[in-house]
């Protein structure tokens, strides 16, 4: 008998410390408050616009176009399911947890893929709370609060955004971006065999290299590139969605083998085509609002957990402006926003009476994606920490949250750099 307890305490203490070792920092802090902003999961592309790129058959897409697909929402209700078992195991919440009225918030942008990513989410999450998922716009209006379209356009942002977007490609004129991307825009004319599509005999073009490459900085439209290397956006975009959607890597490249550097070459592509959203200027403009919701959700300390849903050029424009270190998320081709990536920003309360901040970029790998294995705690999703420039971290890889507000205040007020509007006092 007296073997058998000795036996049993052993085992409890082993148990105990294997529960303590999952928990993400022990005993020494406590997680008080979760804010989510997320990229919707798996679209179809814009059918119209990717469909005379190339001679081959797309995927056949299950649903319409830019709505989220089958597997989008398959991946998504696992990814809600991880969250749950996530804030279960650090006591944020019990079990089949019922939020009281607004505790929680799911928010998404006025489009179907947004809605339904986040409905979905809080359906893995929260199976049993009949999660009502706002939106303030008809279906297929752009929410302000999401809205990257610049809303005015001055010499002096003008002149800002240019220098930096050429600075950013290493590049002295934008009409120099084919160049620069002459390697990757190759390699996807190739797949998609674009000198035999419907798009290259409608335009008597062979290339995607065109030489009509220009800057697009207008009011009531996301920056953005104009010329035959919209088109590359366009076909870049549906190849990587069609990537996580079929099979092998074989068949989404229309039966060409590509290795697996070949594929982060495409996936490259699409990281520099939005990237221009996370410049100094960029950002500071295109996703105030954004930060200002954010910012306010943060300080609402009846608020535990906030979801936010929309799309990867805001998780871009956020980080920009928060002044994100630079990053490569491993695992996926599309190494700066992936598919369903998550932008989380947690508030922990220490036991020496501060209250910190973890950021992280959280999201399914590729295997994860094709496999639609289940994401649990044995088996979950990537997680990558996220460093803010100036900003100090302690040990354990926390900042005081006080300086994280601080970073949102100083993001939100170099909005006033570039408008005559003024700052609120």
């Amino acid at each position: 008998m007296k073997k058998f307890l000795t036996l049993l305490v052993l085992a409890t203490m082993v148990l105990s410390l294997t529960t303590a070792e999952a928990k993400k920092y022990g005993d020494d802090y406590k997680l008080e408050k979760v804010l989510v902003f997320s990229r919707h999961n798996i679209r179809s592309p814009h059918a119209d616009q990717a469909d005379p790129l190339t001679p081959h058959k797309w995927f056949k897409w299950t649903s319409p176009s830019r709505e989220l697909s089958l597997r989008g929402g398959a991946l998504e209700t696992e990814l809600g399911q991880y969250f749950r078992k996530y804030l279960i195991d650090e006591g944020f919440m019990p079990e089949n947890y019922v939020p009281a009225e607004g505790e929680f918030l799911f928010y998404a942008n006025s489009y179907q893929r947004t809605i339904a990513t986040a409905q979905y989410f809080s359906s893995g999450m929260l199976p049993i709370a009949n999660v009502e998922v706002v939106r303030k716009y008809k279906l297929g209006t752009f929410d302000p609060i999401f809205d990257m379209k610049l809303k005015f356009v001055n010499e002096k942002f003008r002149a800002a955004a240019e220098k930096e977007v050429n600075e950013y490609l290493n590049i002295k004129n934008v009409r120099d971006m084919e160049k620069r991307f002459a390697d990757g825009l190759t390699l996807l004319e190739k797949v998609l065999d674009f000198k035999d599509s419907p798009y290259a005999r409608e335009h008597g073009i062979t290339t995607l290299r065109n030489g009509d490459t220009k800057l697009v900085l207008e009011v009531g439209k996301e920056p953005t590139f104009s010329g035959t290397i919209r088109a590359a956006h366009v076909a870049n975009d549906a190849l990587i969605m069609q990537f996580y959607e079929e099979p092998t890597s074989a068949k989404a490249a229309f039966g060409k083998k590509l290795t697996d550097k070949q594929w982060q070459q495409i996936g490259e592509l699409n990281s520099y085509f939005i990237g221009i959203a996370g410049l100094p200027a960029i950002s500071a403009v295109e996703a105030h609002p954004l930060l200002e919701c954010m910012s306010s959700e943060l300080a609402n300390d009846s608020r535990r957990f906030t979801f936010l849903c929309g799309h990867d050029t805001n998780i871009i424009g956020l980080l920009g402006a928060l002044r994100a270190e630079n990053y490569s998320l491993p695992g996926v081709i599309d190494a700066k926003t992936p598919i369903g990536v998550k932008f989380v920003i947690e508030k922990w309360h220490g036991t020496d009476g501060e209250d910190y901040a973890a950021l992280n970029l959280v999201y399914p790998d590729t295997a994860q994606i094709r496999s639609l294995t289940p994401m649990t705690l044995e088996n979950p999703p990537r997680v990558y920490s996220l460093r803010l420039k100036g900003l100090r971290a302690n040990a354990d890889g926390l900042y005081l949250l006080r300086d994280v507000q601080g970073r949102f205040a100083e993001a939100i007020a170099a909005y006033y750099e570039y408008t005559d509007e003024r700052q609120a006092a």
